[in-house]
């Protein structure tokens, strides 16, 4: 019945067999297994609702994604749902408001936002799209001056289990409205983001690498720092080991909403550790964030794992250095608190764990897969008297699930949501938060 789709959609349809059908399914992280029924690259809303309403009427059910971050690799029998041609943004700079398209990047957001002084609640990669991201609850750079992602969103366009298009707001909406704020895709399709810019006259930002020598004095000067930094002023630490012979190394990576001079003031403490191998921290353009971690902007695979830690005290510290992090690729640390830490309507609420903690492998280091997760469970488990036992759920990777994520109450709703809104099950997302 899948061929009925070419007459019912302006995109392309690529089903098992056709020639780049193997490509259009992968998901961003290649270490992820994606089997689909079939691929279709929709052309505009209206081909999402044809979409839809032949799935539910064929009994299949469609997952949506952009580009394929966050995959979790549940996708067996379902129709691909490609988005990345709803690529329409509009920026209205008086109102500090934007519109964006199910396929519009962050990157471009911020190109567009920052020519009028303004930015989005973006991450770390420019290319991850605005309407994944933020679905997922989307932490931000500015998260800790502006809180979840989600909760700067006012609009959604969306497309329901049933193919019928609606803009949904709290006002027209409002339980609706609420679950799509960081509850994930597993409620409606959408298509379009209306969201809140934030002012950014002048962002500092940029990385700072040592040695991994140095490793116990950087963690010393982050720790004071975080201890009492400003909402404005963002800080993450990361332990590095690149393939090849390059050598371990600490990075601190860092943004701040306002005056270089204040910045360099309130980092005071990275002097304490020693020269470093490289400083790249300066006046950015917001569409520049980008290049502070320099993530890959190409698909590559991955195996990751992150958890929420209450504290980073000296016992955390010795455990995070007691031995070199190989096979993993990076452990990262990311400081929260600030705005993520206060009331939020969304499904996640308050995020009030201080720190985040992201362990980051490659199948192809040695000792393949199992190295990898056996060196993130060790971690964790020296950890264990800190890790909270929850996840950012735009952090989970295959394996985890939205129980993962939410607090009990917060996902019972979600539940109830689900299946008031798809109780025939045709919208699958990432983490389904029902099996």
């Amino acid at each position: 019945m899948n061929t009925r789709l070419r007459s019912l959609v302006r995109g392309r349809v690529l089903l098992e067999g056709d020639e780049g059908f193997d490509e259009a399914r992968l998901p961003w992280n290649r270490a992820v297994e994606q089997p689909v029924a079939a691929v279709v690259e929709a052309a505009d809303a209206a081909d999402v609702a044809a979409v839809v309403r032949h799935a539910r009427d064929a009994g299949l059910a469609v997952a949506a994604q952009p580009s394929g971050h966050g995959a979790g690799g549940n996708t067996a029998g379902t129709i691909l749902l490609r988005t990345r041609a709803l690529d329409g943004l509009r920026v209205d700079a008086p109102a500090r408001t934007a519109r964006a398209g199910a396929g519009v990047t962050w990157g471009a957001v911020q190109s567009a936002a920052g020519a009028h002084g303004l930015t989005g609640l973006a991450g770390s990669s420019p290319v991850v799209s605005v309407t994944g991201y933020t679905l997922g609850g989307g932490l931000s750079w500015f998260g800790r001056r502006h809180g979840w992602a989600a909760d700067s969103v006012t609009a959604f366009e969306v497309v329901d289990a049933d193919g019928e298009q609606a803009r949904v707001t709290a006002e027209s909406d409002a339980d609706l409205f609420w679950a799509l704020r960081g509850g994930g895709g597993d409620f409606a399709i959408v298509t379009a983001i209306e969201f809140g810019l934030h002012p950014a006259p002048v962002l500092f930002g940029g990385r700072v690498v040592w040695h991994a020598s140095r490793a116990a004095q950087v963690f010393q000067a982050f720790r004071e720092i975080t201890a009492s930094a400003p909402d404005e002023l963002t800080v993450w630490l990361s332990l590095l080991q690149f393939p090849g012979d390059a050598p371990p190394m600490v990075a601190v990576d860092v943004t701040y909403l306002g005056d270089p001079a204040e910045a360099r003031a309130l980092l005071r403490p990275l002097d304490g550790a020693g020269d470093p191998m490289s400083d790249g921290r300066g006046v950015l353009p917001v569409a520049g964030l980008g290049s502070i971690t320099n993530e890959p902007a190409d698909p590559a695979p991955g195996i990751g794992r992150t958890e929420l830690l209450t504290d980073l005290d000296d016992a955390a510290v010795e455990a995070l250095l007691a031995e070199p992090i190989a096979p993993l690729l990076g452990v990262q640390l990311r400081h929260l608190g600030g705005a993520l830490a206060r009331p939020s309507d969304s499904p996640h609420g308050p995020l009030t764990e201080r720190y985040s903690l992201a362990m980051f492998g490659a199948p192809f280091t040695p000792g393949g897969p199992p190295a990898v997760r056996a060196r993130q469970q060790e971690l964790a488990r020296a950890l264990a008297p800190r890790v909270s036992g929850r996840k950012p759920f735009t952090n989970l990777v295959p394996g985890d699930s939205a129980a993962d994520a939410f607090a009990p109450d917060a996902l019972d709703r979600l539940r109830r949501i689900k299946q008031k809104r798809d109780p025939h099950r045709v919208l699958r997302s990432n983490f389904p938060v029902a099996d």
